[in-house]
């Protein structure tokens, strides 16, 4: 196992497994031969056939030596990993294992941790099942399942929902750490089982999981109220459990402030999974307040967080607009380039309503005082740029106004803002007459810029209105067309960079809105 070289492998495991399978072999000799085949198979997965291979481990499930028994769950794990489908047929004998150990109890004196009879065998055989999500839900009139297996035998059914019951429901928080994290190892583990099972399993289960973990998450235990609200997010992605979880909101929102940030992160997941289209503006405007409080180590996933729940349930897109600009002053170091791009592409794409002419008056009035971040002035730039005339009528907001608020942040602003302000200049002084005069200088200082992009842009704006007539001049700087609608946003995208796929908050954000539908 320890040498497992290729060579070595190929030669020996052969023998590995014939000592595995041989009923001479003692209980020590299978237990470390189950152990050193699932080593090999790891360095080199495609060693053991697993239909012809599945009836020797059935006949080792058989054995009444626990210790074997654990040796031979790790194995099956690890060869579950690769192929499950060849395994289906050992279900039954897992099932009933577990119902000697947690139905039963019978277990030998030796294999008792704190009176719970083998918590190691049990995760491994609870987690076997979890590669089945199918394994309870039994089709009309004995029909065969998709993937060809047989139906389900009805009795391991009925045992392995009345093993799952009385964990849920023998389970509570002991005076012993030892026997409290081993027995809620195990519980953890069915709830995970629950969630695999999703529609398929018994309501009452589901329910019951819900329950069980709203006492959890408000337990003192940082540790079970971690694994807690971990387990109640995967459990309501769920249909059916979104209003279970709903009554939690107030526990959960405590737990944002918790001094554990693994349990502050594991609350801001939670929360991001319960949002729905009823709830999203309180849960919204909750983070966006715990955002001042925030610390630097979790301000950056909060503000991504944020800005995808604000957009993806928003039924005024006004909010959202408000949203990102109180994202932006209160934390404007944590709000990346995608964040305000894509309130540019929602605010360009929606020419209906008075979306536009409302964001570009709100971000006049943002970048209106002496100082404000460097983010509000680029969105401000980019949105007065393309639709300030729609206010220029109003007071204090004339074109020659615009310029002069933003043109005000240019000596704090770096390189990628002014190249940005100046593209908004060359439109301001196409609109209005009275700016050209103030926009000229600007150009011809920024010609000699040690800036490429800065120098390239003022040159060109300068040279546009010698080189081409009027009507050409106003083609080139009109406002923008729509941006391309993409099927997932850069945000989205971004959250499954930092998360993984199979993250909760990652399934959460993919499925469609009401208010995106």
């Amino acid at each position: 196992a320890n040498i497992s070289g290729l060579e070595l492998i190929q030669s020996l495991h052969v023998e590995v497994q014939h000592i595995l399978v041989s009923k001479s072999s003692t209980p020590n000799v299978r237990k470390k031969a189950a152990l050193c085949l699932l080593r090999l198979v790891r360095t080199s997965p495609n060693l053991v056939a697993g239909r012809e291979f599945a009836p020797h481990v059935a006949q080792l499930l058989q054995d009444r030596h626990l210790g074997v028994l654990t040796s031979t769950m790790s194995l099956l794990n690890g060869l579950a990993i690769q192929h499950s489908s060849d395994y289906e047929s050992l279900i039954p004998y897992v099932v009933h294992i577990l119902g000697m150990l947690v139905l039963k109890k019978a277990c030998a004196r030796e294999y008792l941790y704190y009176r719970t009879p083998s918590p190691w065998l049990q995760i491994k055989l609870l987690k076997f099942l979890q590669f089945f999500p199918n394994a309870i839900s039994t089709e009309p009139n004995g029909a065969k399942k998709k993937n060809g297996a047989a139906p389900n035998n009805k009795a391991y059914v009925s045992q392995l929902t009345s093993v799952v019951s009385k964990i849920l429901t023998e389970t509570d928080v002991s005076d012993s750490i030892n026997k409290s994290n081993a027995d809620h190892a195990i519980l953890f583990e069915a709830v995970n089982l629950i969630v695999t099972w999703g529609q398929t399993g018994p309501i009452q289960l589901r329910e019951g999981a819900m329950k069980l973990l709203g006492k959890f998450i408000s337990v003192r235990e940082p540790n079970i109220r971690y694994l807690g609200l971990m387990t109640m997010a995967k459990l309501a992605q769920l249909e059916g459990s979104a209003e279970h979880v709903k009554k939690h909101q107030a526990t959960v929102l405590v737990s944002l402030k918790d001094a554990d940030i693994s349990v502050r992160r594991r609350a801001l997941d939670l929360l991001f999974v319960m949002c729905d289209t009823d709830n999203a503006e309180r849960i919204v405007d909750e983070l966006v307040a715990h955002l001042v409080l925030a610390d630097a180590a979790i301000r950056e996933e909060m503000v991504l967080k944020i800005a995808i729940l604000a957009e993806k349930y928003a039924t005024d897109l006004r909010w959202y607009v408000d949203t990102i600009l109180k994202l932006i002053s209160i934390s404007g170091d944590h709000v990346s380039d995608p964040i305000w791009h894509r309130v540019v592409q929602i605010v360009t794409n929606h020419p209906q309503g008075d979306l536009q002419a409302y964001a570009a008056a709100t971000l006049l009035i943002a970048v209106s005082p002496q100082r404000c971040h460097e983010t509000a002035v680029r969105v401000a730039a980019y949105v007065l740029g393309e639709f300030g005339f729609l206010i220029a009528e109003r007071p204090g907001m004339s074109g020659e106004e615009q310029f002069r608020i933003l043109h005000h942040h240019w000596h704090n602003c770096n390189a990628q803002t002014r190249a940005i302000l100046v593209s908004t200049y060359a439109k301001l002084a196409n609109l209005y007459e009275e700016c050209r005069p103030l926009v000229a200088p600007v150009f011809a200082r920024c010609k000699n810029s040690v800036d490429v992009e800065i120098q390239q842009r003022s040159a060109e704006y300068s040279a546009m209105r010698e080189a081409f007539d009027p009507e050409a001049v106003e083609d080139l700087l009109r406002e923008m067309p729509p941006f391309e609608d993409r099927r997932q946003s850069a945000l989205e995208m971004r959250l499954r960079e930092r998360e993984g796929e199979g993250s909760a908050t990652v399934v959460k954000a993919a499925r469609p809105s009401a208010a995106e539908q």
